[in-house]
């Protein structure tokens, strides 16, 4: 369905000429200035396909029933502009600012919008419209024909939807990987077969949503609401979820995390076979995949788990004091309440997994070094990893990448983050005290009321 629905038949757009263009834009500037002779932008039906608008502030400006196909908007200012029935298909809208913008019937398909900004934005249904002669879009007198908005086969990466308006739209096979989606309203949106890996759900409606298909691993589900959403085969191996949320919600056809007990797996053995894995060099035993099971509450203190691929694990509150985790793999695992104190997690992967609540007392996440003729060092990797609240004391973080991770309320107290990357982290409330950063990277970092930071730093 496509944003020609959204209007009728007398709704040809008219080309805009770069002079015509030049000229609108420079009175737009002037009127966002509130400068003499400035006036608001009216882009209303206007073909404006494959221009480069990238950069442009064009806050509050009428591009409703614009067509914008395959148009560059990248790190365009749209706050609060009309882009009600707006053909943005193709469109390149990266980094784009669309806080509280009108796009209610447009047609996103295709379109690219990483890292965009779309807060309070509003993509519910359109209604099918005429234009009149004097260019103004009004609704059919005698019958209001809805037309949802889509944003399908779209990438919205890493993008900020929190409290968007996204009701009966069309968001099918998008990529939605690491959105910030709190609050959002998805009351009967179809996003089926979507990927939503490592998307921040919390508090948002989802009541009547299709998820048929869509792949939710790593993603936070904590206060949405989930009354008649459809998860048919929807993967939600190391999704997190407070009891509430899971108890409303219908959860019989998705994929879930499995007990070993489920899948006759003997822990034990496994880690036996492990460990003659590891002295063998791959020679005898076998690797442990505990990847998308649930382990919660297990005693795992002390074992070899080196190289292990914990990919999805639910190791809510288990023990892992004093394990051996060098070079494993628990991307996506959920560790809240976990206890880590001690381990050895050098080299390890933990990329968008979940340690909330999380004690990590003198563990060793630094550098690795690998067994090679240049001596190369293996930086642990916790890429947008969430550690609010968790205890770092004396933590080995050296050469950690931990980008757009969030430590907020963390106690890194004494902890080792030289060569750190931090930057884009969140870091509020947490405590650094004694903490050594030298040569951390901490740009554009949020640290708000943080302790023992070197003033300057951020």
């Amino acid at each position: 369905m496509g944003v020609e629905a959204g209007l009728d038949g007398g709704s040809e757009r008219v080309r805009i000429s770069p002079a015509e263009l030049q000229a609108i834009i420079g009175k737009h500037t002037a009127f966002l200035r509130r400068m003499p002779g400035g006036v608001r932008a009216n882009l209303k039906l206007r073909d404006l396909s494959h221009l480069d608008l990238s950069g442009f502030d064009l806050s509050d400006a009428d591009l409703s029933g614009a067509k914008l196909f395959s148009t560059r908007l990248t790190g365009a200012v749209l706050t609060g502009a009309n882009l009600y029935a707006a053909d943005l298909r193709l469109a390149q809208m990266e980094r784009a600012d669309l806080r509280r913008a009108d796009m209610r019937g447009a047609c996103l398909r295709g379109a690219v919008l990483s890292e965009a900004v779309l807060v309070e934005s509003d993509l519910r249904d359109g209604t099918i419209m005429h234009v009149r002669k004097n260019g103004d879009i009004a609704m059919h007198e005698f019958e209001a024909v809805p037309v949802h908005s889509e944003l399908s086969v779209a990438t919205v990466r890493a993008a900020d939807l929190s409290r968007a308006r996204v009701s009966n739209a069309f968001v099918i096979q998008t990529d939605l990987t690491d959105a910030v989606m709190r609050g959002t309203k998805f009351v009967r949106a179809n996003l089926s077969n979507s990927n939503l890996t490592g998307c921040d759900l919390q508090g948002a409606d989802l009541r009547e949503a299709n998820l048929s298909g869509a792949k939710l691993s790593g993603a936070v589900l904590t206060g949405a609401e989930l009354n008649q959403t459809r998860f048919t085969n929807t993967i939600m191996l190391g999704v997190i979820m407070d009891e509430m949320t899971r108890r409303s919600a219908n959860l019989d056809d998705a994929i879930l995390a499995r007990t070993p007990d489920e899948i006759g797996l003997d822990v034990a053995g496994a880690l036996a076979s492990h460990a003659a894995w590891v002295d063998s060099g791959g020679k005898e035993g076998a690797r442990a995949d505990f990847s998308g099971l649930d382990l919660s509450g297990y005693d795992l203190s002390g074992s070899n788990l080196s190289a292990a691929l914990l990919h999805c694990a639910c190791l809510g509150k288990a023990s892992l004091a004093g394990a051996s985790l060098a070079m494993a793999d628990l991307s996506l695992a959920d560790l809240r309440g976990a206890d880590l104190t001690g381990a050895d997690l050098r080299g390890a992967t933990l990329e968008r997994a979940t340690a909330t609540g999380a004690v990590l007392r003198q563990a060793e996440i630094g550098p690795v070094h690998i067994q090679s003729s240049s001596g190369r060092l293996w930086s642990a990797n916790l890429t947008r990893i969430r550690l609010d609240e968790a205890d770092l004391t004396g933590a080995d973080l050296r050469r950690c990448v931990m980008i757009q991770s969030v430590l907020t309320g963390a106690t890194l107290t004494d902890a080792r983050l030289q060569d750190a990357k931090l930057a884009g982290s969140d870091l509020s409330e947490a405590s650094f005290v004694g903490a050594d950063l030298t040569g951390a990277d901490l740009t554009d970092v949020r640290a708000v009321t943080a302790l023992g930071l070197a003033p300057g730093r951020v």
